[in-house]
């Protein structure tokens, strides 16, 4: 079998099968885990992708986090929030692309994905960008809830990459 079609096969079933999983517990970012598929196949879609995929997607994620929690604390009342969390942003991008010389966040994407899935949630969900919210123990949290599903995802795509490579190599039959 090609490698495409052994590929599109095994993400194909095992998507299928993750959609059923996340809409069926109801808390998980399905959407997430889609991304973290992606950028785990972006990052090499090898087993050293599996661990700098997730620490790298995890990293944004507590970046973006930050970001809304010191928005949240803007300290100049004078100054817009738009305007505040544009600082904040244009810091937290310096500082993840400066990180990206540790190898656990050297996936420079990946921590992009992480940091874009987390502000997609806070900006989408309504109440997700309160002090409530961003310090709750639960899955309200974008923090944990996004890392997850992340988490999640790329296990997905690690499990997808093995399914096609052992696809590709089944002998086809004459």
């Amino acid at each position: 079998m090609s490698s495409v079609l052994a590929t599109a096969l095994a993400v194909g079933l095992l998507g299928g099968a993750a959609t059923w999983l996340f809409l069926s517990v109801g808390t998980l970012l399905i959407w997430a885990a889609f991304v973290a598929w992606a950028s785990y196949f972006a990052v090499g879609g090898d087993n050293r992708a599996i661990p700098l995929n997730i620490t790298s997607n995890a990293f944004g994620a507590v970046m973006a986090w930050l970001v809304a929690v010191l928005g949240l604390a803007n300290p100049l009342a004078a100054m817009p929030l738009p305007v505040w969390l544009g600082l904040l942003v244009f810091a937290s991008v310096v500082i993840y692309i400066l990180a990206s010389r540790f190898a656990p966040f050297s996936s420079v994407p990946a921590v992009t994905f992480g940091y874009a899935t987390t502000f997609a949630y806070l900006s989408q969900t309504p109440g997700a960008f309160t002090h409530a919210a961003l310090f709750s123990l639960t899955l309200a949290n974008a923090l944990p809830i996004v890392v997850i599903s992340m988490t999640i995802g790329t296990l997905f795509a690690a499990a997808s990459a093995k399914l096609a490579a052992g696809l590709t190599s089944v002998p086809a039959t004459t």
